[in-house]
């Protein structure tokens, strides 16, 4: 019999490792800094497929054939995978060209995007706190674009397509790592054609810049599967709630790497901006405990 304590106790282990994990992943792709973003979204692609069939083969989950089967099912990943493909490509490149902080902006507010989502494609009705937190980051967005002259592109398409990639893949009803390697498998052709030309001409960086970049890139489909496993794992153990606050780690860990690791700047036009967004996550956060709660107490 399994002890509801212990259990407990993992599930938060493997929520934070993942969380962590993902924060922490803007060092795995500095250290890939010296290559184009597509190349290292190509090797992201092709080495997590390869990963994952591994890693599902060995725990003899590998039954990819109902999902082939489902059309329905089938249709949906295509689309999470270019979903998935260009969220992972705006990410590195924005990892390489010195925007983590914007990028840990996108992060903070796909919460609220998926508020967002909910009303528009699941009918959903917003009780007054999460309404008043939606137009605060609205509000916080706005803020951005006009003081600053420009639109935070990079948060906002890693939110949206972060935000439509979950929407679609809840609605498909397929297991996460079975999904993700048919996502994967769906991106792979575009990826490997990318590593053989690459090969084939001599201006790819696989077997021919050095040892330590050979093994980054054949990890990165370690680094991109390990914690969606650990995720997958922990979530079913712990309350949502707790899922819900311990989502703010890897943006929170991506904003301090890149304002004390990678000295990006953070001007005041930005942490105003940012405090709106901590304030809007408050409420949300609030918000989904007090109805977290309330649908324990009358279940």
């Amino acid at each position: 019999m399994t002890n509801p304590n212990s259990s407990l106790t993992s599930g938060y282990v493997y929520t934070l490792q993942a969380f962590v994990m993902w924060g922490l992943l803007p060092i795995f792709w500095k250290w890939l800094n010296h290559m184009p973003a597509l190349e290292i979204l190509a090797h992201r692609i092709f080495w997590s497929l390869v990963f994952l069939l591994l890693f599902l083969a060995g725990r003899g989950q590998l039954r990819l054939g109902p999902i082939f089967r489902d059309r329905k099912a089938l249709w949906s990943l295509v689309l999470t995978g270019c979903l998935v493909g260009s969220n992972w490509g705006v990410y590195i490149y924005a990892v390489n060209a010195n925007h983590i902080v914007e990028a840990s902006l996108g992060y903070y507010i796909t919460p609220l995007v998926n508020v967002a989502l909910g009303i528009l494609f699941l009918k959903e009705r917003l009780n007054r706190l999460q309404f008043i937190a939606l137009v605060i980051a609205i509000v916080a967005v706005a803020y951005l674009t006009v003081d600053l002259g420009k639109f935070p592109w990079v948060s906002i398409y890693l939110a949206i397509s972060f935000g439509l990639y979950g929407l679609i893949k809840k609605m498909s009803g397929v297991d996460p790592l079975p999904a993700l390697a048919i996502e994967t498998l769906v991106l792979t052709p575009f990826a490997l054609g990318y590593i053989v030309w690459g090969l084939w001409t001599g201006e790819g960086h696989l077997f021919t810049d050095s040892r330590l970049t050979d093994t980054l890139l054949i990890l990165a489909g370690v680094v991109t599967t390990l914690p969606l496993f650990w995720f997958g794992v922990g979530a079913k153990r712990i309350p949502l709630s707790s899922v819900g606050f311990m989502q703010y780690i890897a943006p929170t860990i991506m904003l301090l790497l890149g304002i004390f690791l990678y000295d990006e700047v953070f001007p005041v036009q930005k942490q105003v901006a940012f405090a709106f967004i901590w304030m809007a996550l408050v409420l949300y956060s609030y918000s989904v405990v007090k109805k977290y709660r309330q649908n324990k107490h009358t279940s």
